[in-house]
């Protein structure tokens, strides 16, 4: 395989760990724990492994580790740094004797479910470290909830003599981990497991998980493109660009691409939910903007745009809700031949106010409302293009105040996605070690013998040195949601916190960044360099400790 000088340059980059991951290492176990919410509901599906104390990886004895063998899963959408996960737990394992074996399952949990796995030797693993991609055993989206499925993971675990599975995901991925971590001790089959934080969407954190992995490297990439486009911005003195940043439920990325390149606007999903503010009331925000910088001569400027804002929106919400119910198997709808056909169908069957939303956008994403739809007969919502939704609605109200003579500027507009381009990217620094120490402490839980733990690693403002490592029950986690119209556990999703540190940085500076250009341009990740530059976490992380203000 041809490789650039980058690539192995970063194959030879050696991760830093915390000082109690270099040496003998034992576990410490602190005090018992709840979940969050709904305890009684937790504790009554999971007796096996609720209620189980944090723990901690402090320096230990030297000891003797007998042979083990683990399979590894990579479970739902890429994020940088997963490779070094395997390498940390390949590496972890051999240390502890040479003799264990990793074995990768194939395409997600599937390979766990249809027996398709491969061996990971250190010929393998080398190839990949400090690389981008899922691309060593590849990933799925196969949910493990079956007991059939959970019952043929134990055949080939029984097969290859594996003794712990280590799933690295979601919030999904790692309710899952738990769910199965409970069936097999009630099966007394001698199989534990555990997870590690993974997605780009950085809402999976919580008291004890400060951050998931691939948060850091996604919006590093998106937000050097941003830089990019500003200082093209800037330049040309012509174009709006409407960048749509991936990030299904959370707005965890826009903000964080905000505080690290200063916009003039970036929306917040959660705090449009909270003021319950209508589409019409977002597009007057960003015409507001927009005549106000026009009357100083600026008629270009950047719009952060979360992904999932649609969903946050009150009105679009109870719309989406309605349309789902109504078009779901529906059999009259999906035999009506024109598109307009069916979105006369769609008026006359709404509530007032939903048709009246309904009727006011735009028929391409009105089109995307009814026709585009998951397999439960859901709508994609993050396939709608709500930055040309938004283009289109500011283009007709700014056209309205030209006619008026309220506005005497020029307003051309492009439209951008940034989601895929950051999942695969090459990690930074930070994930590379960050991802590398979650692999060794999943080691040690396994070797510890714990399951239904998430490995973790916090005091992540700090230098890596100085980072503490440990493991916390997937349970303390969890809640009970409707899914699919039943209640279910599951680990609660982090939201932007209205009152957090991040958040209030942001709102105290948004004017200002709207009024003038105080753009920032990030520039390219950082691998090489001082540490100040190349192993500085996220400004998301860095607000929340306290370490800048």
């Amino acid at each position: 395989m041809q490789k650039s000088p980058l690539q192995i340059a970063r194959g030879n980059y050696q991760p830093k760990l915390p000082v109690a991951l270099k040496g003998n290492v034992k576990v410490q176990e602190g005090a018992a724990t709840e979940s969050v919410a709904d305890q009684e509901e937790i504790k009554a599906l999971f007796p096996n492994t609720y209620g189980l104390p944090v723990l901690e990886l402090v320096k230990g004895d030297e000891t003797t580790y007998p042979a083990v063998n683990v399979g590894v899963i990579l479970s739902g959408g890429q994020a940088p740094g997963g490779h070094n996960v395997i390498c940390g737990l390949f590496d972890g394992l051999k240390r502890l004797n040479k003799d264990s074996k990793l074995y990768g399952f194939l395409g997600g949990p599937s390979g766990l479910i249809e027996h398709q796995y491969t061996e990971l030797t250190a010929e393998i693993i080398d190839e990949y470290r400090n690389t981008g991609g899922f691309d060593i055993i590849g990933s799925g989206r196969t949910k493990l909830e079956e007991t059939w499925q959970f019952d043929k993971g134990i055949e080939i675990c029984q097969k290859l003599n594996i003794k712990a599975i280590v799933i690295i995901g979601g919030d999904d991925s790692n309710t899952n981990a738990c769910v199965l971590a409970e069936y097999y001790l009630q099966k007394g089959c001698g199989i534990q497991v555990i997870g590690c934080p993974k997605t780009i969407d950085g809402d999976l954190k919580n008291s004890m998980i400060e951050t998931s992995f691939g948060f850091d490297t996604a919006c590093k990439v998106y937000s050097e493109l941003i830089g990019n486009i500003q200082r093209d911005a800037n330049s040309a003195k012509k174009y709006w660009h409407f960048i749509r940043l991936m990030g299904r439920s959370a707005s965890h990325i826009a903000l964080e691409c905000a505080l690290q390149s200063q916009p003039n606007i970036c929306l917040i999903s959660e705090e449009v939910e909270k003021k319950e503010m209508t589409l019409n009331e977002i597009v007057d925000g960003i015409v507001k903007v927009i005549v106000n910088r026009a009357e100083a001569g600026l008629n270009f400027g950047t719009i952060l745009i979360p992904e999932g804002l649609i969903e946050f929106i009150p009105a679009m919400k109870r719309l989406i809700r309605e349309l789902n119910d109504l078009l779901a198997n529906n059999e009259e709808f999906l035999a009506m031949g024109t598109d307009d056909e069916k979105r006369q169908y769609v008026k006359g069957m709404l509530s007032p106010d939903s048709r009246e939303l309904y009727r006011s956008l735009p028929k391409g994403i009105a089109r995307q409302l009814t026709m585009d739809r998951d397999p439960h007969g859901n709508v994609q919502v993050s396939q709608i293009e709500t930055e040309k939704l938004l283009i289109e609605m500011v283009a007709k109200k700014l056209a309205m105040l030209k006619g008026e003579g309220k506005y005497k500027g020029k307003f051309a507009a492009l439209n951008h996605f940034f989601g895929y381009e950051g999942r695969c990217a090459t990690p930074s620094n930070f994930d590379a070690d960050y991802c590398y120490a979650l692999g060794i402490t999943a080691t040690y839980l396994i070797t510890s013998g714990k399951t239904g733990y998430m490995a973790l690693v916090r005091n992540l403002t700090a230098p890596a040195a100085e980072w503490v490592a440990g493991g916390v029950p997937i349970t303390m986690m969890m809640n009970m949601e409707k899914r699919a119209g039943k209640m279910k556990p599951v680990i609660q999703k982090a939201l932007v916190e209205l009152d957090g540190a991040p958040f209030k940085y942001f709102a105290a500076h948004r004017d200002s960044w709207a009024k003038t250009n105080q753009y920032i341009y990030p520039g390219p990740i950082q691998y090489y360099g001082p540490s100040e530059v190349c192993d500085l976490p996220t400004h998301t992380l860095m607000l929340e400790k306290g370490v800048i203000r």
